[in-house]
């Protein structure tokens, strides 16, 4: 009943967190724009490249199961593609609660349908995240390459606006979790022989080892070329689904390919900060982006960062209420087909 009380204490302590860190970065986002220009920018908006848009954010929840069935065949397990999209959604609504808490949900969530391990399942997740990784690096590169200048104008609003808020504690928030990571390191190789003889030793090693397992799964893998498809067929619906919603806007519906691989690097790189949904880092991060993109096209700044918060305002609510919606539905789904 403690263990109980405990984890739902800090459960709400993290999500007031993730929801503090939202606010905040929302509050950065907003602040001294003309809201009137960004509403009637969002009542000008055409929704049905919106509902495209949509199209392919759903779109990339039935590649990535499929995707994550070819990573756990090679340790002997043959999942249902709907049993795999179910715990995949059930996890992407988790994290609409507590930030990162979804990787692990989805993976109990399949347990419980597919009785597989849940520290096996856990490693191919990792291993997803280091293929997304390198299909992320691939796009950055594709923006190195074309729109150097946005990148260096983001680079430099990104920064000025970090000198503004940033405190001297925060700045060394990096070392700190790199030096209590290696102090945990160093004290679990001095008393490893007085932990092995607790119980809960063989369980972090045997976990361990699931992820590990998890991990050399790709080396294994029985369809290589339809992994590789599967994976680019993923990120090319992130990129329609972010690219798309430039056409609802007058005022972006000229942006180019490469544009839309700048909007998508940006939106990555938002939604990797751990607050609830995304939001306020998303929008921030849309604010800067279109910033640097009229500087890089030699048009107005405040205008830019307007249209990216107008931009933000129409995909970071698109995602949410795809995430609900199949979230929603995965429950009674992953409930009917749940395996005592």
């Amino acid at each position: 009943m403690e263990e109980k009380k405990s984890s739902a204490f800090k459960n709400a302590i993290t999500i007031l967190i993730s929801v503090a860190v939202a606010g905040i970065f929302l509050w950065v986002a907003l602040r001294g724009l003309d809201f009137d220009k960004i509403k009637n920018s969002l009542q000008k908006a055409n929704y049905l490249w919106v509902l495209l848009a949509a199209f392919f954010g759903v779109s990339a929840y039935i590649f990535r199961a499929v995707r994550w069935n070819l990573l756990l065949e090679p340790m002997g397990y043959k999942i249902s593609n709907s049993n795999s999209l179910w715990s995949l959604s059930f996890g992407y609504l988790m994290n609409l609660t507590i930030p990162r808490s979804g990787e692990v949900a989805r993976s109990t969530a399949l347990y419980g349908v597919e009785k597989v391990p849940v520290d096996k399942s856990f490693g191919t997740i990792i291993l997803e995240r280091v293929v997304d990784l390198v299909c992320m690096g691939i796009f950055a590169l594709l923006t190195l390459i074309f729109k150097y200048d946005a990148l260096l104008a983001f680079y430099k609003s990104a920064t000025q606006q970090k000198e503004q808020t940033q405190t001297p504690s925060n700045s060394n928030t990096s070392y700190i979790v790199l030096g209590c990571i290696v102090f945990i390191l160093f004290l679990f190789f001095i008393f490893r022989k007085s932990l092995q003889k607790l119980s809960i030793y063989d369980k972090i090693i045997g976990f361990g080892k699931g992820i590990f397992e998890g991990l050399r799964s790709i080396l294994n893998l029985k369809q290589k070329g339809k992994f590789v498809l599967l994976t680019a067929g993923i990120w090319i619906c992130y990129f329609f689904a972010s690219y798309l919603v430039c056409f609802s806007l007058p005022e972006t519906s000229n942006f180019t390919p490469a544009d839309g691989c700048f909007i998508l690097v940006v939106g990555t790189l938002g939604m990797i900060i751990p607050a609830s949904g995304g939001i306020g880092a998303f929008n921030l991060a849309m604010k800067f982006g279109f910033t640097a993109l009229f500087i890089s096209m030699g048009k107005d700044a405040i205008e830019g960062g307007e249209l990216g918060l107008a931009y933000s305002f129409i995909t970071l609510p698109l995602q949410i209420i795809i995430m609900l919606i199949m979230g929603l539905i995965s429950i009674p789904m992953l409930a009917k087909n749940r395996k005592i």
